[in-house]
C-alpha cells in the first residue's frame, strides 16, 4: 500500500542517515504495525536506552513533546532520551543532582560525556523555605558537599571529562534546570515518584521534558545485568 511504501521509505532514510553518522555501528530496522507506544515499550525492556523524537508525524504544532514520548518517558523500563534541537547546542551536558538518589542520572551523564567529549555541569537547586536547612548558609554548605561528592564520583567514572559544579537558588527546580540547560547539548534528570501520567516519572522530570527546547534524557535505574559503562566502546 501507499502507507506501507511511505513508512518503509522513512525507515530506509533513517537507517542511511544513521550509517552515515556511525558507519561502524550495527544497525537493525523493523517496520511494525500497531500502536507505537506498545511496541516501543516492549523494545525498551531489552534496551539500554530508548531515543525518541519530541513529536511524531502528524503531531500538533506548538506542542513541545508528543503523547507517545510522554507515555514512554513515564513507563519505559530503560532511560528515555527525547530529542529536539536548539538552534546552537553547545558541547555541554547538564545533570541535576539532589540528595534523594541521582546516581543513575550521574552515571549515564558521565557515560555520554565521555563518549562525546562534552563538558559536564553538575547542578543542584536550593529552594528557599523548603525546610531542608536552618538558614541560607547551611543550604549552601550542604549543596556544595553534595556536589563535591557527585564530582568525586563523576571523575572516577569519566576521568577525562571537564566537570564543573553549579548551585542555583530558585523556587522551581525545573525552571532552574531549564535556565542552566538552555542551549546545552543535553539535560539529564532522574525520575522518582509517581508522576502526572500515572507512570514512574517525577514532577520535576515531567516539567523539564515539557518545557525544554533541547534534548532531555530521563534516567532510570538500570535493570540487573544492564549496564551503561561500556557505551563509549
Amino acid at each position: 500500500s501507499g502507507l506501507q511504501h511511505q513508512a518503509q521509505a522513512i525507515l530506509d532514510e533513517g537507517q542511511a542517515e544513521a550509517l552515515s553518522v556511525a558507519p561502524r555501528a550495527r544497525i537493525r530496522s523493523s517496520l511494525l504495525h500497531g500502536l507505537p507506544a506498545g511496541h516501543l515499550r516492549r523494545i525498551a525492556d531489552n534496551a539500554r536506552m530508548l531515543v525518541l523524537g519530541s513529536r511524531g508525524i502528524g503531531g500538533f504544532m506548538g506542542l513541545l513533546v508528543g503523547s507517545v514520548s510522554l507515555e514512554l518517558a513515564a513507563t519505559a523500563s530503560c532511560p528515555v532520551a527525547v530529542i529536539r534541537f536548539d538552534q546552537n547546542p553547545e558541547g555541554r551536558i547538564v545533570v541535576g543532582i539532589d540528595s534523594s538518589g541521582s546516581a543513575d542520572a550521574l552515571s549515564i551523564a558521565c557515560a555520554i560525556a565521555s563518549a562525546t567529549g562534552a563538558d559536564l555541569i553538575l547542578m543542584h537547586v536550593i529552594r528557599p523555605h523548603d525546610g531542608t536547612a536552618n538558614n541560607a548558609g547551611d543550604g549552601q554548605r550542604a549543596a556544595r558537599r553534595l556536589l563535591q561528592t557527585a564530582a568525586h564520583d563523576a571523575r572516577a567514572l569519566a576521568p577525562d571529562v571537564p566537570i564543573s559544579q553549579h548551585v542555583a537558588q530558585d523556587t522551581s527546580v525545573p525552571r532552574a534546570l531549564l535556565n542552566a540547560g538552555r542551549g546545552a547539548a543535553l539535560i539529564v534528570v532522574g525520575n522518582k515518584g509517581r508522576g502526572l501520567l500515572g507512570g514512574t516519572i517525577g514532577s520535576n522530570a515531567h516539567a523539564v521534558l515539557h518545557h525544554a527546547t533541547g534534548p532531555v534524557l530521563i534516567s532510570r535505574q538500570p535493570e540487573p545485568g544492564r549496564t551503561i559503562s561500556n557505551w563509549k566502546t
